[in-house]
């Protein structure tokens, strides 16, 4: 079986850019050489449409084997069995105040096992990039034991007027990002080797 690689938009906001960028990415890496050659398939994960409550199983998601048995609610079940079917992530994070946003924390947070070992990768986006929220990030993916890939790829504004309409869900041309979206493709060629490297 082809395997699969998530596409994780991690913004919950209303209104977001999030939703643009992440398709903006997806549609990029449709056209990659991997996916083309049928090496990887893609997936789209909306974390606005999981809409996960904050972590609310009894039990530790590190000491759970068996999701099917030992996941409390349907909702869970369903988180864990749409990471579980994916072999590697690329996750698109805003950053806010420094920092990546609650909700994929939580999204990280509700399962372990379905994360560990496969590979990842991180393009951030804000005023300066999303940086700081991208290192943060990644120290929360190996923390569950994944396999980020070194280079990340950080998305910057070109001006403040575009980061505002940005931020109030305005249409945005994309353009701009001619060379980072050029990047994130190179950098999502390397987390596909490194999956098969591993394999």
């Amino acid at each position: 079986m082809v395997p699969k690689i998530g596409i994780i938009i991690c913004s919950q906001r209303t209104p977001r850019a999030g939703l643009q960028i992440g398709k903006a990415i997806f549609s990029d890496l449709e056209g990659s050489d991997s996916v083309e050659k049928n090496t990887v398939t893609l997936s789209l994960i909306d974390l606005a449409e999981w809409n996960l409550p904050m972590y609310n199983e009894p039990v530790m998601p590190s000491q759970i084997q068996s999701s099917g048995q030992q996941y409390v609610h349907e909702q869970t079940r369903r988180w864990s069995e749409e990471i579980a079917s994916c072999a590697g992530f690329v996750f698109v994070t805003p950053q806010y105040n420094w920092g990546y946003p609650a909700s994929v924390k939580n999204a990280i947070d509700y399962l372990y096992h379905e994360w560990e070992g496969k590979p990842a990768m991180i393009v951030s986006y804000g005023g300066h990039g999303g940086g700081k929220a991208a290192g943060q990030l990644k120290q929360v993916l190996c923390g569950v034991r994944m396999r980020p890939v070194e280079r990340m790829v950080g998305l910057t504004f070109p001006s403040k007027d575009v980061l505002m309409g940005a931020a109030e869900g305005c249409e945005l041309d994309l353009s701009f990002w001619e060379r980072e979206r050029t990047e994130v493709v190179g950098v999502f060629g390397e987390m596909v080797n490194f999956l098969f490297d591993e394999a």
